[in-house]
């Protein structure tokens, strides 16, 4: 339960401050720092598990947003949605150097991981044989989109430029009109 609530508290602290000291993270949780060190070695042991605890995050979200419908545009749609807020929760992450993240991304694959991609990946043909979308797009170059949509996405939230009861409803309208689906 502590290791829990050490991840929890870094995750807001670091979306705050990516260079805050461990203290800091400590302190948030309601923890000494031994407490912490005895949890996490240091603090790529404690970035690792906050990269572990958004993977478990993700895959839960993408496969309730999957299974959720059997409309393949609606289970795109919830998709995109897990993804915004799973991104908006780890907004620290992205701040590491994509080399760390694939790494990473390697490391922690498992069956549930492989699981939702291949729904996601298995949505964009099936949308795209049912003429939904365009299939002059290829499936990598939509997951591409669909990936810098997120990330649009969390940007603008973050700026604060664009009120955040739209936030979802521009980047759907957004990801889906770049796709061709009407």
């Amino acid at each position: 339960m502590t290791s829990q609530k050490i991840i929890d508290n870094a995750i807001a602290v670091l979306n705050e401050d990516f260079y805050a000291p461990l203290d800091i993270i400590a302190g948030q949780a309601g923890v000494n720092r031994r407490t912490l060190h005895r949890h996490f070695k240091d603090r790529a042991a404690l970035i690792d598990a906050c990269w572990t605890d958004m993977m478990q995050t993700w895959h839960r979200a993408m496969l309730a947003a999957y299974h959720g419908s059997t409309d393949p545009v609606v289970q795109l749609e919830q998709m995109l949605y897990a993804g915004i807020d799973c991104g908006v929760k780890y907004a620290f992450l992205n701040t590491l150097q994509t080399k760390y993240l694939n790494e990473k991304a390697g490391a922690v694959e498992n069956e549930a991981y492989e699981q939702a991609k291949n729904n996601w990946f298995s949505l964009v043909p099936e949308l795209q044989r049912q003429k939904l979308i365009s299939d002059s797009l290829s499936v990598a170059w939509i997951r591409m989109l669909f990936v810098n949509m997120i990330n649009t996405t969390i940007q603008a939230l973050r700026s604060g430029d664009v009120a955040p009861n739209d936030i979802k409803k521009f980047a759907w309208y957004s990801f889906s009109r770049s796709i061709g689906l009407l």
